[in-house]
């Protein structure tokens, strides 16, 4: 049976604060009092949040009911200091979705957007990449990607006179899946990157075999999908209690625990949870502020998971 987020939020915050009514996370006046954690882009400088926000599950028709709740989900975001939101043409229609929350909510200046290209031509990525921006708007992204290697060498040389006239601030590469790993390495030597972005969590950690700890040696940035393991990791935790070490990096929840994990990697890797509930982007959030685990404690949290997901 697979467990709730929300249950599992609701035993963890109602725990660990004690005074907080259950099912109710802590107050955001305590998010809003602790800045949060801050990761430095390697080839730019340039400081952003050490936790960011998926969009991939950001679709539907304009009068969803699920848009509101989409909407409420990005004002809290914004509210508590998010900035990083990642999305693509290939997630839907997530790119008309958000673009249309960033407007109505005036806050599309304040957050730092990702997206990425997914055609294999030419002329084919260009159409698409001016689609983005007529649908996100502004002049600029911060980070624009090529969506799991698609057309690799031929959208590069557009993406990078294009970062060169200044419409991308970064450029980068995504993959979520490990048998694209050795055309990812390859890509990662040969090519000059600001970002990458991979599949990593606490019970999937093949990339610490040679992505991460490249990206390290050449000075990439790292953007992390499925931190959650898309939701494994949850369904392996049940409804245990948060364990003893959880308070000595300052988790109140189990996604927390996971996202602090990612975030401690010596690759400085910032995770991006996919994010459509408000109560989800303040608990996230949160794994942005307070300490982060050292090896030692790394390892024990990787001892401590891994006879749950056998």
């Amino acid at each position: 049976m697979e467990i709730s987020r929300r249950k599992l939020i609701k035993k963890a915050t109602s725990m660990a604060a004690g005074t907080v009514a259950a099912g109710i996370l802590l107050p955001q006046t305590v998010l809003a009092q602790n800045p949060l954690n801050m990761t430095t882009i390697p080839s730019s400088g340039q400081r952003i949040p050490s936790v960011g926000m998926g969009c991939r599950n950001y679709r539907g028709q304009t009068n969803s009911e699920e848009i509101p709740v989409f909407t409420e989900t990005f004002a809290t975001y914004h509210r508590l200091g998010g900035k990083l939101v990642d999305t693509s043409p290939n997630y839907g229609n997530s790119e008309t979705v958000i673009g249309n929350i960033m407007r109505e909510l005036g806050i599309r200046n304040d957050l730092w957007v990702a997206t990425k290209v997914d055609r294999e031509g030419q002329e084919n990525g260009i159409e698409r990449m001016e689609e983005s921006f007529e649908l996100l708007g502004g002049d600029q992204f911060d980070l624009m990607q090529i969506h799991n290697l698609r057309g690799v060498d031929i959208q590069l040389n557009t993406i990078r006179q294009w970062k060169e006239q200044n419409r991308f601030r970064h450029i980068g590469i995504t993959t979520s899946n490990d048998r694209q790993y050795s055309a990812f390495e390859n890509v990662m030597r040969e090519q000059p990157l600001d970002f990458i972005q991979v599949d990593y969590s606490l019970g999937n950690r093949s990339a610490t075999e040679r992505l991460l700890p490249l990206a390290q040696d050449k000075g990439i940035a790292v953007l992390v999908n499925l931190p959650f393991g898309r939701g494994r990791l949850f369904n392996a935790v049940g409804d245990r209690e948060l364990p003893d070490w959880a308070a000595e990096i300052d988790a109140s929840s189990w996604a927390q625990v996971f996202l602090k994990y990612v975030m401690s990697h010596p690759a400085n890797a910032i995770p991006i949870p996919g994010t459509t509930k408000p109560h989800h982007a303040e608990d996230n959030l949160k794994a942005a502020q307070g300490r982060l685990p050292d090896a030692n404690l790394r390892q024990e949290m990787e001892r401590f998971i891994d006879p749950l997901l056998d």
